[in-house]
């Protein structure tokens, strides 16, 4: 993995998909999770918390996220996120580059690479909301690249960097280390799989059965990735009705690739991850451009070296260079990155907004919409969303209403509430300037320091 080649391409990525998320969040294109994951991060070695959430660890089992908040720390600045998910996603070629170089020519190998760079679902992985998600396929795909070379402190180290991901890629590597003790059975390869497999089962039991029940009995919350699967005649009837995206969704995953993973018998551990996504009721999970295909790409890519590197190079040069050709086709009709709605340049609307969110106090409880809360996460611990729903009632100190943003997702559904909450006299105009309006609650507020981040939404009392 010397080649110049793979290295300047990593850079080339990394820097194309830093420059873009900046252009991005400067445009107020970011949702919701890019301000949860901000505001985790910031207070990683407090309370690992923020006020959508409560404690992140009622929901996701996520060690990896301290090593982030020491970058955090150390580059205080939102592009901190967006710069290290974007290294992520460059880091994935090496592996599959190595894979198919350790059986075939430097040409093939770096058409591999090339390939791993254009496919769509990592690209969307990597352009979306930073997430820890947007670290498993580099993970994943050096932990089996370190495993198939036989350097098994390699394999240890980035299976450990894999479970701190995110409690899923526990139930993946149970499954690949259970799967890799039976083909190495009587191996150093066999054992050490097995230890992995033992170790993934242990974080799992740790998880469930100790943090997540103690975070979630004291925010009052629900593990609330259980929503998208339900086991019953109505799950059933749903599943059944959306058989036709889940196959588009396969379709935009495997066809870029030739449907080449399917060659090797590596893509069984590809199966729980794409179980996980397609028996969900919600198709969100298999949408490209969410994070959750981070669950899946590493475990799909690797048979698709594993199956490069089994042809002759002849074959291999051809079908590499159709993949290209398809990423690049799917690129085009289908673009993951959904430019036309992420990716413009700042406009005056953009700026009056950050000009008018610095000149709010510090430390502010305010609840906002999502082009305010992105931009207030880093720095407001106690900065949160209005509610979804209408019935709520909202409680916090301060309410910024945007309404330059008359497609946002929480004006839209909570406007009409505050109008009200207006009426009644429960919230009183403090100021409104180039349609950015500032509300302050008519009840006492509490000072932000004593105001209590670690609540659920439904919890939460007046700051």
């Amino acid at each position: 993995m010397r080649d110049r080649f793979l290295w300047a391409g990593c850079l080339i990525y990394a820097l194309l998909f830093a420059w873009l998320g900046s252009i991005k969040y400067d445009a107020h294109r970011n949702l919701v999770d890019f301000g949860i994951f901000a505001q985790t991060a910031a207070s990683a070695f407090g309370c690992f918390c923020n006020p959508i959430e409560g404690s992140h660890w009622a929901f996701h089992f996520s060690p990896i996220l301290y090593p982030v908040a020491v970058a955090v720390a150390l580059v205080r600045t939102p592009i901190t996120l967006v710069a290290l998910q974007a290294i992520a996603g460059a880091l994935v070629a090496p592996p599959i580059y190595a894979l198919v170089r350790s059986r075939s020519g430097v040409a093939i190998a770096r058409l591999s690479a090339v390939v791993v760079w254009l496919y769509p679902p990592l690209a969307g992985l990597i352009f979306g909301d930073f997430h820890e998600n947007g670290f498993a396929p580099a993970a994943v795909a050096w932990t089996l690249y370190a495993f198939d070379a036989g350097l098994l402190g390699w394999t240890v180290a980035c299976a450990i960097v894999t479970l701190s991901i995110k409690e899923d890629q526990a139930i993946f590597l149970a499954i690949a280390g259970a799967l890799g003790a039976w083909n190495f059975r009587g191996t150093r390869r066999g054992r050490l799989a097995a230890g992995v497999a033992v170790a993934s089962a242990l974080v799992l039991v740790a998880f469930f059965g100790f943090v997540q029940p103690h975070a979630a009995s004291a925010a009052s919350t629900s593990w609330q990735p259980s929503r998208f699967y339900g086991w019953g005649p109505v799950s059933a009837r749903e599943l059944a009705a959306g058989i036709g995206e889940r196959a588009g969704f396969l379709l935009l995953a495997f066809a870029p690739l030739l449907f080449m993973p399917l060659g090797s018998s590596a893509i069984a551990l590809a199966v729980a991850p794409l179980g996980e996504v397609l028996l969900s009721r919600m198709p969100t999970t298999f949408t490209l451009g969410t994070h959750y295909a981070g669950a899946w790409i590493g475990y799909v890519l690797v048979p698709f070296a594993l199956t490069i590197r089994r042809l002759d190079a002849r074959r291999a040069r051809a079908l590499l260079l159709w993949c290209i050709a398809l990423c690049v086709v799917e690129l085009a009709v289908a673009d993951p990155l959904h430019p036309g709605i992420n990716l413009r340049w700042e406009q005056p609307r953009d700026a009056a907004l950050d000009r008018f969110l610095k000149e709010l106090p510090p430390g502010a409880a305010v609840a906002t919409q999502e082009e305010a809360y992105t931009h207030l996460a880093l720095a407001d611990p106690y900065a949160s969303l209005l509610p979804e729903s209408p019935a709520v009632e909202e409680r916090a100190c301060f309410v910024v209403i945007d309404r330059k943003f008359p497609d946002s997702p929480r004006l839209q559904e909570y406007g009409d509430a505050l109008r009200r909450l207006v009426d009644d006299g429960r919230y009183a105009l403090v100021t409104e300037r180039e349609g950015i309006e500032l509300y302050r609650s008519t009840s006492r507020c509490a000072s932000a320091s004593a105001a209590r981040v670690g609540q659920s939404p439904s919890a939460r009392t007046t700051r």
